[in-house]
């Protein structure tokens, strides 16, 4: 049995990493944060009692995230470089922008095409971002899934 307090209670973004979003964006943003809190799995290498408090944010071009106790108390502040997740993240937006605009007007075996190649890049940089954290955080798929969303949405740029 997975022990329940090995799980991120709260989640926010730098404000500051994000210049603008749209609305297909901050729905996006809003779901993978909402799926995270419902359920995850969310375990730090070093000793440290969950829940936890994490922040996302970007820096000097590495993802940070800073987890604390749920009384605020740091744990660990990790820093992971970005630039392997460049590539990734570039064509999930190239894709991801495609898919927005054929929900709207493109047919259902166009749109379903669409979003397997959506769902299939997202899958590569939520494996990628497993492995990178592998030494330091222990966290599920379904975790790295919505947490890959939330770095995307951190390099959203003007």
């Amino acid at each position: 049995m997975a022990d329940t307090d090995q799980r991120i209670a709260k989640i926010t973004l730098d404000e500051r990493s994000v210049v603008r979003r749209n609305a297909d964006i901050e729905h996006e943003r809003a779901v993978a944060v909402f799926d995270l809190l419902e359920e995850n799995s969310f375990a730090p290498v070093a000793p440290a009692k969950g829940p936890f408090h994490l922040h996302l944010g970007t820096e000097e071009n590495r993802l940070v995230l800073d987890i604390r106790a749920t009384d605020e108390t740091p744990i660990e502040r990790l820093l992971l470089p970005l630039s392997p997740f460049r590539s990734i993240v570039k064509d999930y937006f190239l894709v991801c922008e495609s898919y927005f605009q054929a929900i709207r007007t493109a047919s259902p075996s166009r749109i379903e095409a669409i979003d397997m190649g959506r769902r299939a890049l997202h899958n590569e940089g939520s494996e990628l971002l497993r492995e990178r954290l592998a030494e330091r955080v222990a966290i599920d798929l379904s975790t790295a899934r919505r947490l890959f969303t939330l770095l995307c949405v951190l390099h959203i740029r003007a």
